[in-house]
This record gives structure tokens, C-alpha cells and sequence, in this order.
């Protein structure tokens, strides 16, 4: 239980770190100087600190909403190999098809949220949100499905033992691919470049931050706070089950939970450099582009499952 409550410490308070430093690698790369990589810590501590305006329009939808979309990457927390190698209190509660789940079902509130508002740039951001979630969904359980013909399970902890446990199966083109489609996936679903451009700050040309232009205050704050664990729990998906599932501590004792808090670190760091010079190379799809996009991460994830049986 205290592993589990390191756990989502670690994401917890690390997560805005680990936007604040994605900001300053972009901004480094465009020659430009940029915010301070604590500037997120700075901005959530005076959103918390500020009054909150509420629409005399809104429901109660509105008002509880922050605290689910705040909650929902917490959850997942609990059933993903943040730091330890074997399964924790909570690990089959759910496996990685359920904590997709869990993030879609804080997404679908926040949309509700920015139409129970009854303005018109929440409605646009939240009918756009939900085209581009329509369309990822089918490529999260592809790349699942094709994750438990390897592993016998969707289970995080039993996948990211099983899943590359050789050097043949890391190298593997179906390896290759499932990574390059939940990459896809993380730009889109965290309102990445090309999909969104989550610095853009006119209304017509939002997408996800639409849904937020009506909140204030500590709700805004929790929202904002909840994208950044978001983010953060989709890479460690991504790093610690899908591409390097190893360097998690392995017993209970202070010295292997450091090493892997460190180990942790030093491969999201290397994930947001990566992310950083995708998003500094390429531009913001329009609209109507953004099907092409995310065709292109379905047929990457089909072509891995139709290879998989060649492989594994």
C-alpha cells in the first residue's frame, strides 16, 4: 500500500515538471529562451490561489467535473508499473484496456462540462475533442490487442515482463510499430502537435483547450493539473511497458525505489526530447487532416497485429 502511495506521489508531483521541461526543450530548440520548466508549479499555485467564476448556466455537471478529470489519471496510476516490477495492491482491478477507460471517461465529462456552459467555443472544442478520441479509441485496442497476442494478458505488470523479454522480440517490426502508433496516439489524445497546439490560444483554432475557457480558479487548476499527470501516465505506458520494462525495483527497500524514481526520470526524459523535436518539425494539421493522421497510426497498428504471429 505505501508502494502504491509512492506511486501516485511520483506522478503527482512530478508530472508538471515533466510539462514544464517538454515547454523548455521546445523552446531551446527554437533558439528562443523560454519559461522555466517549474513554471507549471508557478501557474497552478496561482490558479489555486485566485477566485472562481461559475455560469449562472451551468449544472452541477460543471462544478464536479474538475475533480473527476483530477482523479482519472490517479486511478491509472494504481494499475500501471510506475516503479516496481511486480504487481501491487490494485494491479488486476483493471488492465491497460480499462485505464484507457479511465482517461476516456475523464475526457467525456470535461466536454459535457464545456456544453454545460452554453457558450459557443465550448461546444466547438468539445464536439472536435470527441472526433479525435472517436478515432483514437479503435487504435488503443488494436495496439492492446496486438500487445496480448505476445504477453497472453492485458494486464500492465504481466505485459511489461513478457512483453519484449528478448532481444529478437524488441527489434521485431511488430515492436517497432506498436511504439510508432502509441507515440501517434499520445500526441493526439494529450493535444499534441500536429493535432493541437497546446501554446495556440485563438478560439477558432482550439481543440482541446476549448473545453477549459470557462472555468477559473482552483477548477481550472485541477483541470490543468489533471492533463499533466495525463501526460505523464500515457508516457510511462509507453516507457515502462511498451519499450523499456526494465529498471523497476524489483524488492521493497528505499535504495530500489530511488534507483527506479531516477530510472524513470532519465527515460521520460529521453520520451520528451522526442517529443520536442516531432513537435518542432512539423506543423498543426487542420482540421479535417487530422483523420489522415490518425489512419495512418490505425494502419500502423493493423499492419503490427497482421506481422505479430511472425515474430512472437
Amino acid at each position: 500500500m505505501a508502494l502504491n502511495v509512492c506511486q501516485i506521489l511520483v506522478v503527482l508531483l512530478l508530472s508538471p515538471l515533466l510539462r514544464g521541461l517538454l515547454t523548455r526543450i521546445e523552446e531551446r530548440i527554437q533558439a528562443k529562451r523560454g519559461p522555466s520548466i517549474w513554471q507549471p508549479y508557478y501557474d497552478l499555485w496561482k490558479l489555486f490561489h485566485k477566485d472562481e467564476v461559475v455560469s449562472s448556466q451551468s449544472t452541477w455537471i460543471f462544478r464536479f467535473v474538475p475533480y473527476i478529470y483530477f482523479v482519472a489519471p490517479v486511478l491509472v496510476t494504481v494499475l500501471i508499473p510506475v516503479l516496481t516490477d511486480y504487481p501491487l495492491f490494485m494491479a488486476f482491478m483493471g488492465d491497460m484496456v480499462a485505464a484507457g477507460f479511465i482517461l476516456s471517461v475523464g475526457a467525456f465529462f470535461l466536454s459535457l462540462a464545456a456544453m454545460d456552459a452554453g457558450t459557443v467555443y465550448g461546444f466547438m472544442g468539445s464536439s472536435r475533442t470527441r472526433m479525435v478520441s472517436s478515432l483514437v479509441e479503435p487504435i488503443f485496442i488494436i495496439v492492446f490487442f496486438s500487445v496480448s497476442f505476445a504477453a497472453n494478458s492485458t494486464i500492465p505488470y504481466i505485459v511489461q515482463a513478457h512483453w519484449v523479454s528478448t532481444p529478437q522480440a524488441f527489434y521485431s517490426p511488430t515492436h517497432l510499430l506498436i511504439v510508432a502508433a502509441f507515440i501517434m496516439i499520445i500526441l493526439a489524445e494529450t493535444g499534441r502537435i500536429p493535432v493541437d497546439n497546446p501554446e495556440g490560444h485563438f478560439e477558432l483554432a482550439m481543440i482541446d483547450e476549448a473545453r477549459t475557457l470557462e472555468f477559473s480558479g482552483p477548477s481550472l487548476a485541477l483541470i490543468k493539473w489533471g492533463g499533466y499527470m495525463k501526460f505523464m501516465v500515457l508516457s510511462i505506458v509507453l516507457v515502462n511497458v511498451l519499450v523499456t520494462p526494465w529498471g523497476l525495483a524489483t524488492h521493497i527497500n528505499g535504495a530500489d525505489v530511488l534507483a527506479a524514481i531516477f530510472l524513470l526520470g532519465l527515460k521520460l526524459v529521453v520520451f520528451v526530447v522526442l517529443i520536442a523535436a516531432i513537435e518542432t518539425s512539423l506543423a498543426k494539421l487542420r482540421l479535417f487532416r487530422i483523420p489522415d493522421f490518425l489512419g495512418v497510426a490505425f494502419v500502423t497498428a493493423v499492419v503490427a497485429m497482421i506481422v505479430q504471429p511472425f515474430h512472437f
